[in-house]
């Protein structure tokens, strides 16, 4: 039997979660690390609620769970295609999350460090502008809670995926 190279093993099946719950940074960089011999590279992302110069106690997000769920699938295939990944996991959380609290973490591991930093942060520029969740901002007075719209900078984030990688 002849020994498989890192180049021709099959592409990693992408682990997605929508939680409500908190999640384990160390144990799901463990799991990544696990993945595959061939990982060379682990990053992580992980967004945490912010307050926003004082005035957020909290966010609170919404999201359709079959549509949310089939984005970011999506969203996660393209990227192990596209760079290679040995591994990768996107866990988003949902309902109502206090500051200082996580909201999301994308964990990408590859044979390189390029691979990685590139998948998860492909991954992060397609889940801010395609995958369908609703942010709405809880004031620490209550008197200013509005939903988040979408910024311009995610959107032109976004666009250098677009043109086919080099």
């Amino acid at each position: 039997m002849s020994k498989v190279s890192w180049c021709q093993q099959a592409l990693a099946t992408p682990t997605v979660r929508i939680q409500s719950e908190d999640f384990d940074l160390q144990a799901e960089i463990e799991h990544a690390r696990k993945a595959s011999a061939g990982i060379g590279a682990v990053v992580t992302f992980s967004g945490i609620c912010r307050d926003e110069g004082g005035i957020l106690s909290a966010l609170h997000l919404e999201h359709y769970p079959g549509m949310a769920h089939a984005s970011i699938q999506r969203i996660a295939d393209a990227a192990i295609a596209r760079f290679g990944l040995n591994a990768l996991s996107v866990i988003h959380r949902y309902g109502t999350i206090p500051v200082g609290d996580n909201i999301v973490l994308v964990v990408a591991a590859a044979p390189h460090r390029q691979s990685a930093f590139d998948g998860a942060n492909y991954v992060m520029d397609y889940l801010k502008t395609e995958a369908p969740f609703w942010k709405k901002m809880v004031s620490t007075d209550g008197t200013d809670n509005h939903w988040v719209e979408p910024r311009n900078a995610d959107t032109e984030s976004q666009v250098r995926w677009i043109a086919p990688p080099a």
